[in-house]
């Protein structure tokens, strides 16, 4: 029984790690640069693997793949969409955003996102599930001990620095306001609409005018959200409070002061 729930956990970690790469190398595609995609900082996206361990035990007895297909795609996309609503209510904030494509629901889950998950159920009941469960097997119980549990303590530190990384969000964001204003009222200048445009274009004018005061305020920004934050902020292009439209300002002003030129920060992908 251990052993058959130790192998289940290692095949988690294992497609963890592969929706982490495949998100990665799509967001990094789109933003031309090196972007590490996930909520943890670890290479793991564990929505993938819970949603592939899901697909290898609900339908792996399936033969049709037609069936599976369809299965996979209606069951990742309900799991989407749950970890979608439960991360929004947990941080106050949509982690991904589907509005832009077409047949989504609130945004949560696209008829794309479907397709996809579909065919990477197909892929992984059909193809790659054989070769894992074939490989798991063969390692000993006392490495397969080992390793479940080395991966089970780093999952578990990676989880909880993550969440009181996250800690305070909100509150740094006013830090951040007042921060700006107070450059603001130095340049002789008042923000009295914090919309993502009129932020961005100020920020535009002191990398111009002063490259020294730009500097400034983007270090000090770097001082007051903590790494975690600044991470989940260019990791994920579509991030936005679910509270405050300036709060989204806000968030748009630190893509534009972590961008080492000082420019636009990427538009990646709507994830």
């Amino acid at each position: 029984m251990l052993g058959t729930l130790e192998r289940l956990f290692l095949w988690f970690i294992g497609y963890s790690i592969a929706g982490w790469t495949y998100e990665s190398i799509l967001v990094s595609a789109a933003s031309r640069r090196w972007v590490n995609r996930g909520f943890l900082n670890g290479p793991l996206c564990p929505i993938y693997g819970v949603g592939a361990v899901l697909a290898v035990l609900l339908l792996g007895g399936i033969a049709n793949p037609v069936v599976v297909f369809l299965a996979a795609a209606g069951g990742a996309s309900a799991l989407e969409y749950v970890t979608s609503w439960a991360m929004e209510q947990l941080f106050h904030a949509r982690w991904w955003d589907y509005s832009r494509r077409r047949f989504n629901i609130q945004g949560r889950v696209c008829l794309l996102g479907a397709v996809v998950f579909g065919a990477a159920g197909v892929l992984i009941v059909k193809v790659a599930q054989p070769v894992v469960a074939g490989l798991t097997q063969t390692i000993p119980p006392a490495v397969l001990h080992a390793v479940c549990a080395v991966c089970a303590a780093l999952l578990v530190a990676d989880t909880v620095v993550t969440i009181r990384g996250m800690a305070g969000f909100e509150e740094n964001l006013d830090k951040l306001k007042a921060m700006i204003q107070e450059y603001a009222s130095r340049a002789g200048e008042s923000l009295p609409v914090w919309d993502g445009p009129t932020l961005t274009r100020r920020m535009r004018a002191w990398s111009k005018s002063s490259q020294e005061t730009f500097s400034r305020l983007r270090d000090a920004a770097m001082g007051v959200l903590s790494a975690q934050q600044r991470r989940m902020i260019d990791a994920f292009p579509r991030l936005t409070s679910t509270t405050s439209s300036t709060y989204d300002s806000l968030i748009e002003t630190v893509r534009h002061l972590i961008d080492r030129n000082g420019g636009d920060a990427a538009d990646g992908d709507n994830r």
